[in-house]
């Protein structure tokens, strides 16, 4: 990753006395007594700050949005104040909350943690306004992108500081995200199996055709594999499927067979006669799918097949995405084999994107997986093979 570390600048000495201002992804989930339903993310922004803590900073300023606040106008339901309390009890010691800072008019005590609020709450984050942007720059000597699950968005705490910034540089989460992604997308171990999964073809087309010039199997599931079926004449029934994408799923198909690689497709399926967790749930060759019924999830035939593949796989292995609706026990079956199957994968393995990690939670195999990305959207963007802004500006600065 061409960018200033952040670690490498705390090793030279360089962050005693200075204030560091982290863009942190605290967007987490919360329940309905308003306090962390999964500090997840949380726990990854912890490093970064540490790490600040124990180069002698002189104080460490912390920001993330929560949640699609309307700008200039604060609701107490997109306060920060929840992950502010649990981040004290994860770092063992204080961490004030501070509104309206985008102009410094607060005071820090020495190694002080801040949280600064929301900042999509500020007028003109989300477009990037270049004022704004630098106001926020004068608040600190240092500031560190550690942020991945945004690194796609070019707005002003994401992208724009970092223009303006005295020193800018790249956060230990952020540098393990992308060297990860790196890791499977620039020069990856053979074989490279993907298993690209969701409801919709439209929202994940982009990286099924950059995928399939790369992959040498490619697995599909939910949604996505009902218009991949489709475009193989088979009955899909009253199944989610998107009839008018069938051409771009063929194409997919075809120029992974032009390079001798394979979309494997299910010889058998669960079905369902409505989408509802108490659902009776049949098991069925794909092609006796009846018109009335509906597909939840692949069957144990096909299951075992994608298992005994990616267990053989000694290359590298990127997951995102379940095989069917997971969260209905009844059709979990599918990716339960499939989680237990990366979980016992020799090869490298590469997870991402917030079905996939609750999949991960639910059959209990984060620690068997080599690398579990907090990012959704620029974890796949990252595999389509883009550059993401927060990573462009960063290597821009990289070079002052």
């Amino acid at each position: 990753m061409k960018a200033k570390k952040f670690a490498e600048l705390v090793a030279q000495g360089a962050v005693r006395g200075k204030r560091v201002f982290i863009r942190a992804d605290l967007n987490v989930p919360l329940a309905e007594n308003g306090t962390v339903a999964d500090d997840t993310r949380i726990r990854a922004s912890l490093p970064a700050i540490r790490m600040a803590l124990e180069g002698g900073a002189a104080a460490v300023l912390v920001t993330s949005h929560l949640g699609r606040p309307k700008e200039g106008e604060p609701q107490a339901k997109d306060s920060l104040a929840p992950v502010a309390a649990r981040m004290a009890e994860l770092l063992g010691r204080p961490v004030r909350l501070v509104t309206d800072w985008v102009d410094g008019q607060f005071t820090t005590a020495p190694g002080e943690v801040v949280l600064l609020e929301n900042c999509r709450v500020n007028v003109g984050e989300k477009k990037n306004n270049p004022e704004l942007a630098q106001r926020i720059a004068k608040l600190a000597d240092i500031f560190v992108h550690d942020a991945f699950g945004t690194a796609h968005r070019a707005e002003a705490t994401t992208y724009g500081v970092f223009e303006y910034a005295p020193v800018a540089c790249a956060g230990p989460l952020l540098v393990q995200e992308v060297e990860a992604i790196e890791k499977v997308v620039a020069n990856p171990p053979r074989p490279l199996i993907a298993i690209v999964a969701g409801s919709k073809v439209s929202t994940k087309l982009t990286v099924l055709q950059n995928l399939a010039e790369k992959v040498d199997t490619l697995i599909v599931g939910g949604g996505i594999l009902n218009t991949f079926l489709m475009a193989a004449g088979k009955p899909v029934g009253k199944s989610l499927v998107e009839p008018d994408l069938v051409g771009e799923a063929k194409a997919v198909q075809e120029k992974m067979a032009a390079r001798g690689a394979d979309v494997p497709l299910p010889e058998d399926v669960v079905v369902a006669p409505e989408f509802r967790a108490d659902a009776p749930a049949t098991v069925k060759p794909t092609d006796a799918v009846a018109a009335d019924e509906m597909i939840l999830d692949v069957g144990p035939q096909f299951a075992e097949r994608v298992a005994q593949t990616i267990e053989a796989c000694t290359g590298a292995v990127v997951w995102n995405g379940p095989l069917g609706v997971f969260e209905f026990d009844a059709f979990a079956k599918g990716t339960e084999r499939l989680a237990r199957a990366i979980a016992a994968c020799p090869g490298f393995t590469l997870a991402g994107g917030g079905d996939t990690i609750a999949a991960i939670e639910k059959f209990g195999i984060a620690d068997q997986v080599d690398y579990i990305s907090t990012g959704g959207g620029a974890f796949l963007e990252m595999l389509e093979g883009k550059v993401l802004p927060a990573i462009e500006i960063l290597a821009k600065r990289a070079v002052d």
